[in-house]
């Protein structure tokens, strides 16, 4: 395959292994407690009910804003920081900055199994760099929990580019999350690659704008019903350490 300029990385199931439950009891029952110590009373499930309510009440409040500007179909992302900030609010309570940003962070690491770097992941990224190519990230996720799990797994530095969703309430496979990207960071998608484990998010979205697609299914890509989405290169199963070689033409 050709060597490319600019590679651009989705983050979960990519390069990073993850897996999260927010369905679990024992999230929502301690997540109460912490609410309750700062003056605001839930039961468990009254407080993951109402948790679902608000984000489903975001999302399609930024779905009917963005079909009233856009006749494609969008992807609107929320900002979740604002979510467990009603929490509070609804309860009489007006939580700091910090407050909410404790709580974000509790609720990630509770619903949290574990979390780590697929097996050569930092020394893909070091390796395209060191070799003249740029390194981007394009992510759908929050920063509130991205940021710091980035900087966690100690990969924060290792990218020329991060862009995350809840940034710009817009996301894959929206075309104008990855136009944004090329604009902001003047890439040309005649000379770009992405790269991902999601055949819609990641490989229809980057196919749309024109740039090359890399696909690797692992043990999180979605199930997909679209059978007609194909990548231009692919990979049956992950290996980064492969991944690398196949890039840089080892």
């Amino acid at each position: 395959m050709k060597l490319y300029h600019d590679y651009i990385f989705d983050l979960y199931g990519t390069l990073v292994d993850i897996r999260t439950n927010e369905e679990q009891h024992t999230l929502w029952n301690k997540l109460s407690l912490l609410y309750g110590y700062y003056g605001a009373d839930y039961l468990p499930q009254v407080l993951h009910e109402s948790y679902l309510s608000l984000v489903h009440a975001k999302e399609k409040r930024k779905q009917d804003t963005k079909q009233e500007r856009y006749s494609h179909e969008a992807y609107p992302e929320i900002s979740i920081e604002e979510v467990f900030a009603e929490l509070y609010t609804s309860k009489g309570i007006q939580p700091s900055r910090e407050l909410v940003l404790h709580t974000a962070q509790m609720f990630r690491v509770l619903s949290t199994s574990y979390i780590r770097l697929y097996a050569g992941a930092k020394e893909l990224l070091q390796q395209l760099r060191a070799s003249g190519s740029r390194v981007f990230l394009l992510s759908n996720a929050q920063r509130i929990f991205t940021e710091y799990e980035l900087k966690y797994l100690q990969i924060y530095d290792s990218f020329d580019g991060i862009m995350i969703s809840s940034d710009y309430g817009v996301k894959k496979p929206d075309e104008s999350f990855f136009k944004l990207l090329l604009q902001q960071y003047s890439i040309n998608p005649n000379e770009a690659l992405m790269i991902g484990n999601d055949l819609s998010s990641d490989i229809a979205g980057a196919k749309n704008v024109g740039i090359d697609t890399f696909y690797i299914h692992s043990a999180i890509s979605p199930k997909t019903t679209a059978n007609k989405i194909s990548a231009d290169y692919s990979m049956a199963h992950m290996n980064l350490k492969k991944l690398q070689k196949i890039l840089l033409g080892e």
